[in-house]
């Protein structure tokens, strides 16, 4: 896009981007703790003013005895659950008269109180005793308890609030963290010289990247070598590359080598409930950083605050989102030339980034990590395999063939689960079986042997395997078989295994095709075999789907529709999915999909019909050994016969090679058998 945002200068920096302005301190703090003080006076003074009892003032207590005088009339009778008609407080005596009796008559009941004196209470307790005037004493709470009940809970709020701002004064003292204490501080972690002990030659598999930032190194361990010239290191770096392919791996490379401080955090850690303190929380990061250059700031999986701003759901310019993201880019706005922090991002959707962080002067290097090719896994697994103890037939080159696809990490779980399948077999190695079963695992689970299968599902999936081996190995531009099995792994009845004797960084027409023809041959064979179809080839029917979609919309192999990409745009930010063709072409786009599809299906067909016996071989073999390789599949093919024991008859050998010894024979019931009618050991 040719046209950039311009960022939105953050709150609490200065005209120039540069460091935040220094402000008075805590002045937010004082503000507040006066307004809760004020309140709190307030509050105080009106429980004061109206505190007690209300009413009329009887001045003298002779008065006030003929007006509680049962004889009279004029106290209120209590209803259940309500109060006494007559109540004795501390410094007081207070009668409830009855609506419409007598002076100043009510429509509803009313005090009238004389004050007493609080040392002679019994005095007046008992001269209403013998009046017999129903009262109660309420003596227990004084007018400061009540006081205290009412303003208690505020009390402890207005501590909390001063203990919090005392807390900010002291920890943040009056910097990013504002009122908020350390909500508004860095969460990263730093790892220091001492710390760091990664080194370039703990990376493998991404050699191209490793020599695009060897510069970044050698600025941070000799910045005059490039000012010399006038020349400036680039700000920022970002590492984009599918997961798992060590990108945080070769940024902690970059400060081992550079024996730099490194401070590493993550996108998400800079969005909170609270709005601005993920902007506060960068410019913390950045001002320690400065104070301990040369470094390297590492922000991982960036596009968490890095997306595009204005689009989706974006609330404005006050979303919390877009507020970190003009932090980080004003930031990286105040380095100065002699500022020797080095800004490495991480992502693996580049796409969704906001153009203003990959201009120039910030994010202005994309380094690619992408998957390992043949070398680069066979170094991985070698850099891996030297942790683990491997036998001498061990081939990693074998294993690094038939791993494309695989990442850093994947190729990491793969020597690690080898590992863990070896000790539990109770091995002294790693065996070359114990790999190829690590790398099956990771791929497509754990194989489950212990799953009882009908003999009608096991021939289903049996011919189901058998129709996709056949087609894998009879199509010339399809890669090479490794083996088939029909003992399940994961959501997998079977599987047939292929060994791609090359990395593929495109995709023919000719391989797509035998792939389309691959992936029907397990529906047309199950289907020839048993009259019926089933449920078996939904992962097939949607593999296929999806490949001859990309055939379509992506890679313009479509006489009808030429040389256009007619894919969504995966840049465009939108709560609809809009198209960009009419309907007419949409239509063309189903007909030709569905076209690549029927041809492919009909061709498999064709060719499973012509080889049918081929198929029924495969198949009869994989009931009977449940999991043949590359190379028996082949002398099938060609009409031999596997000529190896089963499972099961290696079961009976070692049963019958561990059963007691019958009893011994004289010479003559020997006769002409010296051996005895013993089965001789395998060994």
């Amino acid at each position: 896009m040719s046209s950039n945002k311009t960022p939105q200068n953050d709150p609490g920096q200065n005209s120039s981007g540069n460091r935040p302005s220094t402000q008075p301190p805590n002045r937010m703090g004082r503000g507040l703790l006066s307004w809760v003080i004020v309140i709190g006076i307030l509050i105080v003074f009106f429980m004061l003013m109206n505190n007690g009892t209300t009413g009329e003032k009887i001045d003298s207590w002779g008065k006030f005895k003929s007006l509680v005088d049962p004889k009279m009339g004029l106290v209120h009778e209590p209803s259940p659950g309500s109060p006494r008609p007559v109540e004795i407080q501390n410094d007081r005596i207070v009668a409830y008269i009855a609506p419409g009796k007598g002076p100043n008559q009510t429509k509803e009941p009313r005090a009238a109180f004389v004050p007493i004196d609080a040392n002679n209470r019994d005095f007046f307790r008992d001269q209403l005793n013998a009046l017999g005037v129903d009262h109660v004493n309420n003596t227990g709470t004084s007018i400061w308890s009540q006081l205290l009940l009412a303003v208690g809970p505020f009390l402890i709020i207005v501590i909390i609030i001063w203990f919090l701002i005392a807390r900010s004064m002291r920890g943040a003292g009056g910097g990013p963290g504002g009122m908020l204490g350390s909500f508004g501080k860095s969460r990263h972690r730093i790892s220091n010289k001492d710390a760091s002990k990664v080194r370039f030659a703990d990376v493998q598999g991404i050699a191209e990247a490793k020599d695009e930032v060897q510069e970044i190194v050698q600025f941070l361990k000799n910045p005059r070598k490039f000012q010399r010239l006038g020349g400036r290191i680039p700000r920022g770096v970002l590492l984009v590359g599918p997961p798992g392919c060590g990108k945080t791996l070769l940024a902690k490379a970059i400060a081992g080598e550079a024996d730099a401080p490194f401070f590493s955090i993550s996108g998400s850690d800079f969005v909170e409930m609270f709005v601005g303190v993920g902007a506060s929380r960068v410019r913390d990061l950045f001002k320690q950083a400065k104070e301990n250059s040369p470094c390297i700031i590492f922000l991982d999986e960036i596009d968490a605050v890095g997306r595009r701003r204005g689009g989706g759901m974006s609330s404005g310019g006050n979303d919390e989102r877009e507020q970190t993201l003009n932090a980080i880019l004003v930031e990286m706005d105040g380095f100065e030339a002699t500022d020797q922090v080095i800004v490495i991002a991480a992502t693996n959707r580049s796409d969704v980034l906001d153009p203003a962080l990959t201009r120039p002067g910030r994010f202005d290097r994309q380094v690619q990590v992408t998957l390992p090719d043949l070398e680069g896994r066979y170094r991985i697994l070698d850099v891996h395999a030297k942790k683990i103890k491997l036998a001498d037939d061990v081939e990693l080159n074998k294993i690094a063939r038939g791993t494309p696809g695989y990442s850093g990490a994947d190729l990491a779980a793969l020597i690690n689960e080898a590992a863990i399948l070896a000790t539990l077999d109770s091995k002294d190695c790693v065996e070359q079986h114990d790999l190829e079963e690590a790398r099956d695992k990771i791929r497509f689970g754990r194989e489950r042997k212990g799953r009882h299968m009908d003999e009608e599902d096991r021939i289903l999936v049996a011919y189901h395997e058998a129709g996709h081996a056949a087609l894998q190995a009879l199509l010339e531009d399809a890669d090479p078989l490794h083996k088939v099995t029909i003992i399940g792994r994961g959501p997998y009845g079977g599987a047939s295994f292929s060994l791609p004797e090359k990395d593929r960084h495109g995709y023919g027409r000719r391989w797509l095709e035998a792939e389309l023809r691959i992936m029907c041959g397990g529906r047309i064979a199950e289907q020839r075999k048993t009259g019926d179809m089933s449920s078996g080839a939904a992962m097939d029917i949607q593999m296929a789907t999806n490949l001859a979609r990309s055939m379509v919309l992506e890679w313009g192999m479509s006489d009808r529709l030429g040389f256009v990409n007619y894919n969504r745009d995966d840049q465009r930010d939108g709560l609809v999915l809009d198209k960009d063709h009419s309907p007419e072409t949409a239509r063309i786009i189903d007909e030709e999909i569905k076209r690549l599809i029927d041809t492919a299906y009909d061709d498999a067909t064709k060719l499973i019909s012509e080889n049918w016996d081929k198929v029924e071989a495969i198949a009869q073999a994989l009931l009977k050994y449940e999991t043949i390789q590359s190379q028996e599949v082949l002398d099938l093919i060609e009409g031999k016969r596997i000529d190896r024991p089963t499972v099961s008859d290696l079961l009976d050998e070692e049963s019958a090679s561990t059963d007691p010894p019958s009893p011994t024979k004289t010479d003559d019931e020997l006769g002409d058998d010296p051996a005895g009618g013993l089965v001789p050991s395998p060994a």
